[in-house]
């Protein structure tokens, strides 16, 4: 007896006769779980998911580069095709990879540091800028005043932490770059090798059929991911573009920092754009003296990723992943919680591998259904 059929989950058996649901509808199957196979599966679950918050500094590495890997592998065949060795090929591809964002940030430092300066300000000024919520504002500080009085009143102390905005960002590029020469090593052995694991385990499993679903379920991953990774990519880069030219003609200072500001910001779907909708605010009512004025670069923002986010994107990916928004927006406050802002990045394509693992393992179906939109 296999794993696969040790775990599986027992169906009901139907009595036979006619079949109660209309034609061409497929027959619901009861599922009977064992509560014993349950609780063990949730420990096991635990104690994995303690191990990834654990592990973080060694485990975020090696996801970041092989989710880069899915990203960069039709350049490394491309490379392997014209004939280059395998080695040469995979440094050329990471070297390429890591050039491209140091062209692309290096000349940002000065632009952005210019920026993070004026933030210590931005709360006061925009405080005299909104001057409709200045009444609502007042009223929360006060009701928080007359809490903190009533709590110390009573022999408690309360401890007031503020939210340190710079010290977020800083924190989570910092965990981005930490572990840059890491995920770059990792990523060039994944290139070169990636092929002989997947060679390795066919070897290992028992039978032909099993053989062939590991193979069928990598090409797959493979396949789909590579093909998201790559037209989510373009589509932020499209919209890098579109915002960059839109600040620019909205007289909008550094229009390459809100290029590429947006372009990160949309590999994050549903928080990030919502976070750059505010920090296109903050910078409207800091650049701008009129409220009109002040609002326009973040409704050009909303606009341009409402036509990318609702209508482009949904449109070239529709016949490869629908995922439930509520999974996804779970999966994203998960995996920032345990891995910070690169968890965020790489919650939408762990979640699609799962849900590909999920169709193609007879016992995981189920957990598959509750994925998909």
């Amino acid at each position: 007896m296999t794993l696969a059929t040790e775990i599986a989950p027992r169906a009901v058996k139907i009595p036979a006769g006619p079949n109660p649901v209309g034609p061409g509808e497929p027959e619901p199957v009861n599922l009977e779980l064992n509560p014993i196979e349950v609780a063990v599966v949730g420990l096991f679950l635990l104690a994995g998911l303690w191990a990834l918050y654990v592990a973080r500094p060694v485990v975020l590495p090696v996801v970041v580069a092989f989710v880069l890997r899915l990203l960069l592998q039709p350049v490394y065949r491309l490379l392997t095709k014209a004939h280059f060795p395998k080695a040469i090929a995979s440094l050329f591809t990471v070297a390429l990879f890591v050039g491209l964002i140091l062209l692309v940030c290096a000349p940002l430092t000065s632009s952005a540091s210019g920026w993070v300066d004026l933030l210590p300000d931005a709360t006061e000024r925009l405080g005299e800028r909104l001057s409709l919520l200045r009444e609502p504002i007042e009223l929360v500080q006060r009701l928080i005043r007359h809490a903190e009085n009533a709590t110390n009143g009573g022999g408690a102390t309360v401890a007031v932490q503020h939210f340190d905005l710079v010290g977020a960002v800083i924190g989570g590029l910092s965990a981005i770059t930490d572990g840059l020469f890491t995920t770059g090593l990792i990523l060039f052995f994944l290139l070169i090798a990636g092929d002989k694991f997947l060679r390795r385990l066919v070897e290992l499993l028992p039978t032909f059929r099993q053989k062939r679903q590991a193979i069928d379920i990598s090409q797959q991953i493979e396949s789909d991911i590579s093909a998201y990774l790559v037209t989510v990519t373009v589509m932020n880069m499209a919209v890098g573009v579109a915002v960059g030219i839109s600040m620019y003609f909205c007289g909008m200072s550094d229009p390459l920092l809100w290029a590429v500001l947006a372009f990160t910001l949309n590999y994050v779907p549903i928080l990030g754009p919502l976070a750059g909708i505010g920090i296109f605010l903050l910078a409207g009512f800091l650049s701008f003296d009129s409220n009109w004025l002040a609002a326009l670069p973040a409704a050009l923002y909303l606009v341009i990723h409402v036509i990318e986010g609702e209508i482009v994107t949904p449109l070239l990916l529709a016949k490869r992943f629908t995922l439930n928004p509520v999974v996804v927006i779970l999966s994203l406050v998960f995996w920032y919680w345990m891995w910070g802002v690169p968890g965020a990045i790489l919650a939408v394509p762990m979640l699609a591998i799962t849900k590909i693992l999920c169709d193609r393992v007879d016992a995981l179906r189920p957990l598959g259904h509750m994925l998909e939109d």
